[in-house]
């Protein structure tokens, strides 16, 4: 399976620099997997398609200011320090540049925070001790950058539109960008409606974002990224599945939690790293519907959907939304895949 395979065509205007004025008026695109005819709505049409006893999945994960730039102790070399893992006492970090990043580094951010290069990985970061005087969540509160995607140029003037309305977990270097859309209202709607509203956590980091830069799709090796399921969100889900109800996944890493932890269509509390990769061939255990973001060419994302979808119905999809003048990536519009 090539990396070609998943190219499409996309003027660079239709890349979204900023979010829609309300979260909910984004346009929604219906696929649907058995139909050959799209349908064209906007975001809050989303009940419309929502059945009662369905249940919606949401990644409560928060973005958290990752990026921080510090100096070298030694020369005062200006160095990037971009928070991926959190794995215990230390942290997955990607640093820039690189080859300033030896073993035994240390990196000066104020008086406050500082910290010593510990190893390298296997991806091309490091891994760090943090070493502070105070909180560390308040100090990274203070001294850190919330990243935005690189094909964002534009300033984002409220940060809080680069979170969920619903983000509680922290522990994200990026947004889960499909559920951007919802609103408190919307999601009061929905459990008017009787949808089930269920949350996991899987904090955002390499895996989701890291390009492919290999041919052969095979050859991709996902970066590990946490998770957590709850009892009460897997009782839910369960109970979704006995009923005959659907269990749809807001986000591609909702999807991927899900499909992580289920065994045999049965899910479980359980919580650690994931590196699922799905791709066409996959076969899905959990999810039977997903709403989700129009995606980089290329990206792992954009495979995930062709494995649910179909990869060319998912890329004529697509080439109609270029069409229609839709919005891509971030904070761009949306699709439910039903």
């Amino acid at each position: 399976m090539l990396l070609s395979d998943f190219d499409y065509f996309l003027p660079e205007e239709l890349i979204a620099q900023h979010p829609c004025a309300e979260r909910d008026h984004s346009r929604l695109l219906i696929l649907s997997r058995e139909k050959e005819q799209l349908e064209h709505k906007h975001f809050f049409d989303l009940p419309l398609f929502l059945h009662p006893g369905d249940t919606l999945v949401f990644n409560d994960t928060k973005v958290i200011p990752a990026r921080l730039i510090g100096s070298k102790k030694d020369t005062g070399a200006k160095i990037e320090v971009f928070l991926l893992n959190h794995t215990g006492e230390d942290w997955e970090v990607l640093v820039k540049p690189g080859k300033k990043a030896r073993i035994g580094t240390i990196i000066e951010f104020s008086n406050e925070l500082s910290c010593e290069i510990l190893s390298s990985t296997d991806f091309g970061g490091r891994v760090v001790k943090f070493h502070y005087d105070g909180i560390f969540e308040e100090i990274l509160d203070k001294l850190g950058e919330t990243p935005l995607p690189p094909y964002i140029k534009e300033r984002l003037a409220d940060k809080d539109r680069y979170q969920t309305v619903y983000a509680k977990e922290r522990g994200s270097a990026a947004a889960p960008t499909a559920g951007l859309h919802f609103t408190e209202s919307l999601l009061a709607e929905l459990k008017t409606k009787g949808v089930n509203l269920a949350f996991v956590t899987l904090h955002v980091g390499l895996g989701t974002f890291r390009p492919v830069n290999v041919d052969n799709i095979l050859e991709h090796k996902m970066h590990r990224e946490y998770y957590s399921v709850s009892p009460e969100t897997a009782e839910v889900i369960n109970q979704t599945k006995q009923r005959g109800n659907r269990v749809i996944a807001v986000g591609t890493t909702a999807v991927r939690t899900l499909e992580t932890v289920a065994a045999e269509g049965k899910m479980t509390s359980k919580s650690g790293f994931t590196e699922i990769f799905i791709y066409p061939g996959y076969q899905f255990k959990i999810v039977d519907a997903m709403v989700t973001n129009f995606h980089l060419p290329k990206s792992t994302l954009l495979m995930l959907i062709s494995a649910f979808a179909g990869k060319d119905k998912v890329l004529a999809a697509y080439k109609e939304a270029v069409d229609k003048r839709y919005r891509f990536f971030s904070f761009g519009d949306a699709m439910f895949i039903e």
